[in-house]
């Protein structure tokens, strides 16, 4: 669901219904930020106040004051209004969280006051961190339950306010508490509390429509699993009634969107065929609606439909192609949007279903072709919202319309029916591509650049190579529109039809010198063509990634292309970095798809520019906010341009010398930029700082004793978790580098891992690198890694545990899962291998929990070919590490000579060579032993 919490919003940025009130965002949120258990706010405490004795009971205050003193224009009166609330509530919560349900639950209190204890409370039950929310929840479910329910009385008494707001707030904080309680079966009687709203007679529609969105909101949260089928069925027949034709407005357009969060829950009622049609009926006569946004809500629902429910749809297609292609043409843009969406998702599901076809899942989940039956009548419909362009779409970011989305359908159309879409589509494309109207020369051309994928390359060859001369004309268009989609098709016949190491390629060296000259004239034009243009130069030169000999055609324009590329990043006719950057991530693939052995000149010479302007930046004039983040931009852009040089030079023998002697250069140059302290900037420059570890290798040791203090800060940095991850692969680097001479800062650097291992408050995707680390660091300091072993070894096994436990439901998490399991193996890989030749036996007595561990992720219906790998992997690390010791742990086995039987059949190479080695390492264990 589409939800916006715009009354959150509203008053986070000031929108205050008859106030004038603008407050700090920040600090309305510094309630949401109190102490979780993690020690102490920064802020001052407001030590002076004293509060009545009722505070330290648990029982309700007045409260209404302070929260409106908390919305003042007043910095000192809001400051203090918020102290207030705060130090209510860290010195009772149970009190605080009752007092803040009675002002809402009050329509004798004022709307603002209201608006935001309800958005207070929301956020005592609820966080986007992770860490946060499960210490909310256990901080709510310790109150006792008479408590609780209090106030979950007083939210379902305040549904029924006459006051919107306070209806729809009040659903959103039950639906809050629901996702807590529901699934410890700890409210079992709200959905019996929800439906008698409204089941019995003349109940107003403000109750109606509160109970619904409260509903809705409920399917949100919780899991289908939640809820036995008879509570389904109940909440969909609620749902579905309201959204009849006799109710107001504002109860269908509320029954409409919960049905749309509760879809999920129906799979049973929708494999009954009288249920089904019952919904559909409703769903389609609701679509047909006087008012467009609940027409717009119905749509959404029946884009939710095919999605979920494909396999039953048959019946129903005619209907819905009535009903969308009515929409597409005559309704509301935000209706048709929707309309077109449902055809886009239609694709989405043929598109995967084409990855099974002839397959197992053939015959569970037919493919029903409808986009093929339907194609005839679907193409002209989707041609004509091409025409309706807004003026200025290309100028203005996230805009979308019908045009965008009509060729956004059409590209899905022509990857899900080939080349059965070329004969709709090049008619509509020959009859408008030359028209004086820009509006069809643009959607002609918009027309022919959506359909490049999906139809062969022997179908789409001829037509592209006799097109590409006239799109290069084009470019010299007099509409900015035209050659703003012009620059995007060229971008993609680049992207999807030049590729000389298959054998094929529309680029030839015949017209090679022409597309260049066209685009490097073009680069020069208004900032969103230039930035298309940019596209279609880094396409055509990954083209040639891999092809050798062919890279040394595109070798003569090179030097053309990094001057024309560095001119555009500098233009000072650019509002925004959007330009800027994509000419450097341009100029980044130019480099890093060249042929090293013609253009080393050419790149060497590149080196020094790229550091002069790095250090042109760190000399600019900060006198705003603002000038900061445009110099940490810049600087984050140079440094990764600074980052694919050194690893192109470092590449080969030849150039690495070059690399060596700026090496001293661009290392002071990264610290500099490490002192500017910007988070994006530590990030790219921890990347390139990696890039010259590895080139540089051992002497990378002189940086250290100046770097380390900034590394050091990268892996405590848990608020900007990406910086502590990449500072984490860092380590890894500078340890293959530095290998033994590592060791004076190993002590400090493991203490720093295993705390950010520790920390509930670290992101959950820092921990896989972590482990891996471990591996990194026991390569290179060899036995001295012993006294880590103590530390290192629980958290692995621990880790171990938590794979075990994961939810096989959640997608996000079985792919954690899968790295976290990956991690552990390369820790025992390294560990294992740096112990090898010394002090192999401190692993003996961790090896069973390690095989165990392997036998049950290779068994593991949901593992990736990634953890197999490192299985069998660090499986021959251990026969190899420990020989003969493990003789008796292998012997009765029977899953290791499975997994290695299995990888031996394997297409993939990699895997079959590292299982052949496994192989040979336990053979030998045995053969030692006689």
């Amino acid at each position: 669901m589409k939800r916006l919490d715009s009354d959150l919003r509203n008053i986070r940025y000031g929108r205050l219904a008859n106030t004038g009130v603008s407050p700090n965002p920040c600090n309305l949120l510094l309630l949401r930020r109190t102490p979780l258990g993690h020690g102490t706010t920064h802020e001052t405490s407001p030590a002076t106040i004293v509060f009545p004795p009722e505070f330290k009971e648990k029982m309700a205050v007045e409260i209404t004051e302070f929260l409106l003193s908390a919305q003042s224009a007043d910095a000192k009166v809001r400051t203090e209004a918020e102290s207030r609330l705060r130090q209510f509530q860290e010195q009772n919560l149970p009190g605080f969280l009752l007092s803040l349900s009675l002002e809402l639950s009050n329509d004798g209190k004022p709307l603002e006051s209201r608006r935001l204890a309800g958005i207070v409370l929301k956020n005592s039950l609820d966080a986007k961190d992770a860490t946060t929310k499960e210490h909310l929840v256990q901080r709510w479910v310790s109150n006792d339950v008479a408590f609780r329910s209090q106030i979950k009385g007083l939210l379902l008494n305040t549904l029924g306010s006459s006051v919107s707001e306070a209806g729809h707030t009040a659903a959103q904080v039950i639906a809050k508490i629901a996702s807590i309680e529901i699934p410890r079966k700890e409210w079992p009687e709200l959905i019996s509390s929800l439906l008698g709203n409204m089941t019995q007679q003349d109940r107003p529609a403000s109750l109606k429509q509160s109970t619904l969105e409260a509903l809705g909101y409920v399917c949100e949260e919780i899991s289908h699993n939640d809820l036995v089928q008879d509570e389904v069925n109940s909440v969909l027949t609620a749902v579905v009634q309201g959204m009849n034709v006799t109710e107001q407005s504002s109860v269908r357009l509320a029954a409409s969107t919960a049905l749309y969060n509760a879809l999920d829950f129906a799979q049973t009622n929708f494999e009954n065929e009288m249920e089904r049609n019952y919904i559909m009926k409703v769903v389609c006569e609701t679509a047909m609606a006087k008012e467009a946004d609940i027409r717009q809500a119905a749509f959404e629902c029946l884009v939710s439909i095919a999605s979920t429910y494909y396999d039953v749809l048959e019946p129903y297609m005619q209907t819905l192609f009535e009903l969308t292609a009515n929409a597409v043409k005559g309704d509301e843009e935000s209706v048709a949007l929707q309309a077109i969406e449902f055809w886009s998702s239609i694709c989405d599901e043929e598109i995967e279903l084409q990855d099974f076809d002839g397959g197992e899942s053939g015959d569970s989940y037919p493919h029903s072709r409808f986009i093929e039956k339907a194609l005839s009548l679907l193409v002209p419909m989707l041609l004509e919202t091409l025409l309706k362009q807004d003026e200025d779409q290309d100028q203005e970011d996230g805009i979308w319309n019908l045009s965008m989305a009509g060729g956004t359908c059409l590209g899905l159309v022509a990857r899900t029916v080939g080349d059965a879409i070329v004969p709709l589509v090049m008619p509509f494309v020959q009859d408008n591509i030359s028209k004086p109207d820009w509006r069809s020369r643009e959607a002609a051309t918009y027309a022919f650049g959506s359909i490049l994928e999906g139809p062969s390359v022997e179908k789409l060859s001829p037509m592209v190579l006799s097109a590409l001369d006239f799109l290069l004309n084009a470019m010299g268009d007099q509409n900015s529109h035209v050659k703003d989609t012009t620059a995007w098709t060229l971008s993609r016949i680049f992207e999807l039809l030049h590729s000389p190491a298959t054998g094929f390629s529309v680029i030839s060296p015949a017209n090679l010198q022409r597309i260049v000259g066209v685009l490097l004239e073009s680069i020069k034009d208004s900032p969103h063509v230039a930035e298309k243009v940019c596209g279609a130069i880094y396409y055509l030169a990954q083209g040639y990634e891999g092809f050798e000999t062919g890279s040394s055609v595109l070798t003569p324009y090179l030097a053309d292309v990094i001057t024309s590329l560095i001119a555009t990043a500098e233009r000072t006719d650019v509002n925004d970095s959007k330009l800027r950057s994509a000419a450097y991530e341009t100029l980044n693939e130019v480099v890093r798809c060249s042929n090293l052995a013609e253009t080393s000149q050419i790149i060497t010479q590149l080196l020094p520019v790229i550091m002069t302007k790095l250090g042109q930046t760190i000399e600019l004039q900060i006198l705003s906010s603002d000038d900061r983040e445009k110099q940490g931009d810049l600087q984050a852009l140079l440094c990764g341009v600074l980052q694919v040089i050194i690893q192109k030079l470092s590449g080969i023998d030849e150039t690495k010398p070059v690399i060596f002697q700026a090496a001293d250069q661009i290392m002071m140059l990264f610290l500099k930029v490490f002192a500017c302290r910007s988070s994006t900037v530590h990030e790219e420059a921890m990347l390139a700082i990696g890039a010259l570890a590895y080139a540089t290798g051992p002497e990378f040791g002189k940086y250290m004793p100046e770097f380390y203090k900034y590394l050091e800060m990268g892996l405590q940095n848990f608020e900007e978790y990406q910086v502590c991850s990449i500072s984490v692969g860092v380590v890894g680097d500078i340890c293959r580098a530095l290998d033994d001479k590592m060791l004076p800062y190993c002590d400090n650097i493991m203490t720093l891992l295993l705390k950010d291992l520790s920390s509930g408050d670290l992101h959950r995707s820092v921990k896989p690198p972590i482990f891996s680390c471990f591996g990194d660091v026991a390569l290179a300091i060899g036995e001295h890694f012993e006294k880590y072993v103590p530390y290192a070894m629980p958290m692995m096994q621990g880790a171990a545990e938590v794979c075990a436990q994961i939810d096989i439901n959640d997608e996000e998490m079985v792919e954690y899962g899968n790295q976290l399991k990956r991690s552990i193996f390369e820790a025992y890989s390294g560990i294992l291998q740096g112990f090898k030749n010394s002090k192999a036996e401190l692993m003996l007595p961790h090896a069973p929990h390690l095989l165990k561990f392997i036998e049950v992720s290779v068994k593991d219906a949901h593992r990736d070919e990634s953890v197999v790998r490192a299985a069998v992997a660090v499986l021959g690390d251990l026969a190899d590490a420990l020989g003969s010791n493990v003789k008796m742990l292998f012997k009765d086995l029977a899953f290791c000579s499975e997994l290695l039987g299995e990888c031996l059949q394997s297409e993939d190479e990699q895997l079959k060579e590292t299982a052949t080695w496994t192989q040979g390492m336990i053979g030998r264990v045995f053969s030692v032993c006689g």
